[in-house]
């Protein structure tokens, strides 16, 4: 019995030095073929990290920022914090993760001062939401903002606040950027006086300022911008705000050629909204001191409600209906847009548009891109449309269900003629990519 537990233990000895004998063959092995070994997130360099925290949302990057001492030197650093958007939504009303309020003070008090590029995201239409951007927006009374965006991706949201809270909010950062470029507003109670603050603190720098759905401001106070902001590039709006005098004040020798000017033609309820004509002569002045700018135009419209539009030349580049238009609009855009350089038409009608396409491809030699969405036109008018704009057509999104056959082409036949005459393979589009 005694041999017998001997013998067991020597032969668990023997079985321990085997396997310690093993996992030192099997190290020396791993070493002598260069095995690759654990990564040491730690050591990391602190560039890298840097780049994946930039693309983290601001809770992910918290939670990161507990991994290690490294991470956390990181996340203080303030080229992490120049650029920022606040993502804000309650939990009630939004599948999305709200950041905490508390997380975002504390980001606030240590980096006000890095922050220059800032926009802030409500995706609900929670007035909580609305409130808790104007919050962080009152505290940013340390920051130089270059940039500052506000978009609610569903209304009302800042509209429902009231209007004297939104101001202050926003005043605060108006007065204590004094460097801001560039100001993205759309759905907000900003007024004109609020403009004003605007102007008086970063005329000299203000190069962009988009502005969408603000029922408060008026065409004197956009007004009030060009004439002190020479130095502005890029203005978008909605055509309400657009008057004979701003496009002179843009067309004054002080002010800095445009760039890109988009205007927003919205209707909500049909005949119920009056739309004015721009004066020709406007636009001609406009046009001949900023003869490279890009007009881009946005028609939400009915039917009824295009009579003041396209009545002589509008030099407009980029052109797109999002609801039904008629047959005769689009005719007089042919005849009255000869710098246009995209069309875009997402419903028409059961009328073929053969006439109003070969209008438009002879009087616009600048065409460059269509898209024809709900629409009618034959197989033979749109050969015939493609071969006269021939190759510089670089987008041509054509729906299949647009095209018509007829006596000449079918559908089948379309495909080859059309891309002989663009010199690339062509296909119909199976839906819009608009």
């Amino acid at each position: 019995m005694k041999r017998g537990r001997k013998s067991n233990g020597a032969t668990s000895g023997s079985r321990e030095e085997t396997a310690d004998e093993e996992s030192k063959r099997h190290k020396m092995t791993d070493g002598e073929h260069g095995a690759v070994q654990r990564p040491d997130w730690a050591n990391l360099l602190q560039d890298i990290i840097l780049q994946v925290f930039q693309y983290l949302p601001l809770l992910d990057r918290a939670h990161a920022s507990q991994v290690c001492r490294s991470w956390n030197q990181v996340f203080h650093m303030p080229d992490l914090w120049r650029c920022f958007e606040f993502e804000l939504n309650q939990p009630a009303t939004s599948y999305l993760r709200a950041t905490h309020p508390e997380l975002i003070k504390q980001i606030i008090k240590r980096h006000s001062n890095h922050l220059q590029y800032v926009s802030f995201k409500v995706v609900d239409s929670s007035k909580e939401s609305a409130e808790a951007a104007c919050d962080i927006l009152s505290q940013l009374v340390n920051c130089s903002l270059k940039t500052l965006g506000l978009i609610s991706t569903a209304r009302p949201s800042f509209m429902d606040l009231p209007k004297s809270h939104f101001i202050s909010a926003l005043t605060v950062v108006f007065v204590n950027s004094k460097s801001l470029s560039s100001l993205k507003i759309d759905d907000t109670p900003v007024d004109d006086p609020s403009l004003k603050v605007l102007v008086a603190n970063n005329s000299d720098t203000l190069k962009l300022l988009k502005m969408s759905s603000c029922p408060h401001v008026s065409p004197a106070g956009i007004l009030c911008v060009a004439d002190q902001c020479h130095g502005l590039r890029e203005l978008a709006l909605n055509y309400h705000l657009l008057s004979d005098e701003l496009l002179l004040a843009l067309s004054s020798e002080k002010h800095v050629r445009l760039e890109h000017l988009r205007i927003d033609v919205v209707s909500e309820n049909p005949g119920q909204t009056q739309f004015h004509a721009i004066q020709k002569s406007s636009w001609d002045a406009f046009i001949k001191h900023s003869p490279k700018v890009n007009l881009v135009m946005y028609f939400f419209l009915y039917e009824e409600e295009f009579d003041p539009f396209f009545r002589y030349e509008t030099p407009v580049t980029h052109l797109y209906f999002g609801r039904s238009v008629s047959k005769d609009v689009l005719g007089r855009v042919g005849m009255t847009c000869p710098r246009l350089v995209e069309l875009v038409v997402c419903a028409n009608g059961l009328r073929p548009l053969d006439e109003e396409l070969i209008r438009i491809a002879e009087r616009c030699k600048h065409l460059s891109a269509i898209g024809l969405g709900e629409c009618e036109v034959s197989c033979s008018a749109f050969v015939e449309f493609v071969k006269m704009c021939g190759g510089r057509l670089s987008q041509l999104s054509i729906m299949e269900e647009v095209l018509i056959p007829d006596q000449k082409y079918s559908l089948e036949q379309i495909h080859w003629e059309v891309s002989k005459h663009l010199g690339r393979v062509w296909f119909p589009d199976m839906m819009p990519t608009w």
